[in-house]
């Protein structure tokens, strides 16, 4: 027998029938908010490897432009990616670069909207991880050591839970602070 919308199953966890099987969790009864969240995924590569993604000049292309193009669309299709995730009606995705070009750091940052019965944070993280391993792919040619680190929620609002803001020093946002941004 279906469970109403926002009750818990097994263990007071949504994702779980009472009898412990996956589950979409029904969102039909929730009213549509606006929602937002932003999250960030920090890439770590060498200083030359860096100017070389900041000059456009990568074997591969426009890393910056490729990788912004691929968080959008990884936001766009989280869904199908994660299997109990919702499809989202998403209003505004954007993906910016912030870079310490002297500690070789790359820091993606993505923020996704909606106005919808269910929340957008998988849709940010997906989005800056996607962005981040596009980062790789184009310059794994020039450098096979970069790392992805600290993908992290830093913020998200709206819904039953309300505004949630991770604690300043603690996120990837605190790695740059906002200089170099693209």
């Amino acid at each position: 027998m279906p469970r109403r919308a926002g009750t818990a199953g097994r263990r007071g966890l949504t994702h779980l029938s009472p009898r412990g099987d996956a589950r979409m969790v029904d969102v039909s009864a929730k009213p549509e908010t606006a929602r937002e969240a932003i999250a960030s995924a920090i890439l770590r590569m060498s200083p030359k490897t860096l100017a070389i993604v900041r000059a456009g000049n990568a074997p591969k292309g426009d890393v910056l432009g490729v990788a912004r193009t691929a968080g959008i669309l990884a936001a766009k299709r989280t869904h199908e990616l994660i299997p109990l995730c919702h499809p989202l009606r998403l209003t505004g995705i954007d993906v910016i670069f912030t870079d310490d070009e002297r500690r070789g750091l790359l820091t993606i940052e993505t923020r996704v909207r909606t106005v919808d019965k269910t929340g957008v944070e998988m849709e940010a993280l997906t989005a800056a991880s996607v962005a981040a391993l596009t980062v790789y792919d184009m310059v794994k040619a020039v450098e096979k050591g970069v790392t992805i680190e600290r993908v992290a929620l830093l913020e998200k609002s709206g819904g039953k839970s309300g505004h949630w803001k991770r604690k300043r020093g603690s996120a990837s946002r605190d790695a740059l602070g906002r200089r170099g941004e693209r």
